[in-house]
């Protein structure tokens, strides 16, 4: 029986080359996030929209993307655009862009079911005041709509910063990138890719706590 000899040093020795794909990771996915919220909110306003041709879209959009692979996507953003469209997709892109599109159609159901959710009569009520449906939408719908949905968009920023990862297929330099060229390098991939589980989990736990509490003290209001 062979005994494995366990070396942490590989970790510490590299530490800083990892810890600067944990920044890319950081990097990725706070900019997706942003870009996924302000794309998620079109396409809710979209799906809300009384012209057809807008709802028409954001359906279509938003069904082809959450029933396909994230993988798949990405590849596609990365390989197929610039077949399509004649124009250099590099890897940090194709990943902002995979992920914040991916995000966006599941963001954009949770604002609409927190639109949806205020009740019309508010909405009235601002119109008889003198409100347009722009100012009452503004005013009155929008942030209590997203103070409603707060805590799912906070899930789903856990859930793409464990997507990011999947930038290592296309040579993004985030952290998993990272401890695939150094496991190639040092044959040590039972360390540094434990080291990498390790802190993603203490990175997406106490989001994901976090955001358990905050939904109890909602649910108590």
């Amino acid at each position: 029986m062979v005994t494995y000899q366990f070396r942490w040093d590989v970790i510490w020795n590299n530490l800083d080359f990892l810890m600067s794909g944990l920044q890319m990771t950081l990097f990725i996915s706070a900019t997706s996030l942003i870009f996924a919220l302000i794309g998620g909110l079109i396409l809710a306003l979209f799906d809300l929209s009384r012209f057809a041709v807008l709802r028409g879209f954001s359906l279509t959009l938003g069904e082809i993307i959450r029933n396909t692979p994230i993988l798949v996507q990405l590849l596609w953003v990365y390989y197929v655009l610039p077949i399509v469209f004649n124009i250099r997709v590099s890897s940090l892109a194709g990943i902002l862009i995979g992920l914040s599109l991916y995000m966006a159609a599941f963001i954009s159901e949770v604002y609409r079911a927190g639109i949806q959710a205020v009740p019309k009569g508010q909405r009235e009520a601002a119109q008889v005041l003198g409100l347009t449906p722009a100012q009452s939408f503004i005013r009155i719908v929008l942030p209590q709509a997203i103070r409603m949905t707060l805590p799912p968009l906070a899930s789903n920023f856990v859930q793409l910063i464990k997507f990011s990862s999947l930038g290592a297929v296309i040579s993004v330099s985030e952290i998993t990138r990272r401890g695939m060229e150094l496991s190639s390098s040092t044959f040590r991939p039972l360390e540094i890719f434990s080291f990498i589980a390790v802190v993603y989990f203490f990175i997406c736990w106490p989001l994901a706590m976090a955001i358990r509490i905050w939904e109890g003290r909602l649910a108590r209001r």
